[in-house]
């Protein structure tokens, strides 16, 4: 990648080692602090800290081998060079990159081995294109290594659309934030990817430095504000026991409804089944019989308190905050309540508000 013209360059060296060193710290901040430095109350997902950490690892390593690549060691031998550094990028940086990706998607365990698997491949190629030493195997490696970029990308696509689904169908009010993080994380990965690949010199070269350093900053951030989460697992909808049926009808009446339980925040399927006493599978196959879902169950009660109260401020002539009522009727952002009401109502709040103070 990095041609010896570029370790010439004294502020492409600062901007390089700088990338390193972020690497090296953020690896450093993972595996080292046992607290959470960017909001206390947030429990990470041990696993993901973990791969995130390693993949921030392999990016401060995959500097030190470019570097001693380019500079002391085979910098006359292009060939070479590249194919040694594209593998150890590939066995590394790939892998954990992909590993931790998906290990931001929490509702489910997805198996990690095809990913080693789809590795054999590039070490198979890169030994016999040194071994023969010819050039004409890199484009072949060149584009099993997009062909795998690409059918990753779908991949995580599609699995973030099923962990959407996921969190309408077990959280309240956290499936907007969740998933658009996903998606800004593989978008900024695949930037450093594409500018890894594409040869633009070395304005290409200090493209890639800086975007490496931004995903960086992002990855920390998105690693530290994701809640762990626990997923469920798929039940068998069908027969749920009559007695089951409304044994969960009465409890929801009197434990969450009655006392107002839908009104914490980020309240998740398994606590509302604890608090009813009951297995999270069974309230799941109620909420499907029920034909609903536990998302919709949460939202259609938050959206009536917010309406109830609404009404008792207007009744009394106070001042309104549609954000104070928001919160004050369980939600945590404005966006996720604009998008639970339209849902729930069929109108937005703006125009319900409009129609009511016009009745």
């Amino acid at each position: 990648m990095y041609e010896h013209l570029g370790f010439q360059d004294i502020s492409f060296i600062m901007l390089y080692g700088g990338a390193a060193m972020l690497a090296v710290v953020g690896c450093s901040y993972l595996l080292l602090t046992p607290g959470n430095a960017f909001s206390s109350d947030i429990r990470p997902p041990k696993l993901l800290r973990g791969w995130t950490a390693a993949f921030m690892a392999f990016v401060a390593l995959s500097h030190v081998w470019w570097g001693v690549l380019g500079i002391f060691w085979l910098h006359e031998d292009r060939l070479v060079r590249n194919a040694v550094a594209i593998m150890l990028d590939s066995v590394t940086l790939m892998p954990s990159m992909m590993a931790m990706l998906l290990r931001m998607l929490q509702d489910r365990k997805r198996p990690l081995w095809p990913i080693g698997l789809s590795m054999i491949p590039v070490v198979a190629v890169v030994i016999v294109c040194i071994f023969i030493h010819c050039g004409a195997l890199e484009p072949i490696l060149q584009a099993y290594l997009l062909a795998l970029a690409v059918i990753f990308v779908i991949y995580y696509i599609r699995a973030v659309r099923q962990y959407g689904r996921w969190l309408r169908d077990n959280y309240a009010d956290l499936e907007r934030k969740e998933v658009w993080k996903s998606l800004v994380t593989i978008t900024c990965i695949l930037l450093m990817f594409v500018a890894y690949k594409v040869n633009g010199g070395m304005l290409m070269e200090y493209v890639t430095q800086i975007n490496t350093i931004i995903i960086i900053g992002f990855l920390l951030w998105r690693v530290e504000t994701l809640q762990t989460l626990e997923s469920v697992p798929l039940t068998n909808t069908s027969d749920l026991p009559m007695a089951i049926a409304d044994y969960i009808s009465t409890m929801l009446k009197e434990r969450c409804e009655g006392k107002q339980l839908y009104l914490k925040h980020d309240l998740s399927l398994k606590e509302l089944a604890d608090a009813i006493e009951t297995n999270r599978n069974y309230l799941s196959s109620y909420f499907t019989e029920q034909g609903t879902t536990y998302n919709n169950y949460i939202n259609r009660l938050r959206i009536n308190h917010f309406i109830s109260l609404y009404r008792e401020t207007t009744e009394g002539n106070r001042s309104i905050a549609v954000l104070r009522l928001a919160e004050r009727s369980g939600y945590k952002s404005y966006s996720t309540f604009s998008a639970a009401f339209k849902r729930i109502t069929g109108l937005s709040d703006t125009d319900w508000i409009k129609r009511e103070s016009e009745s």
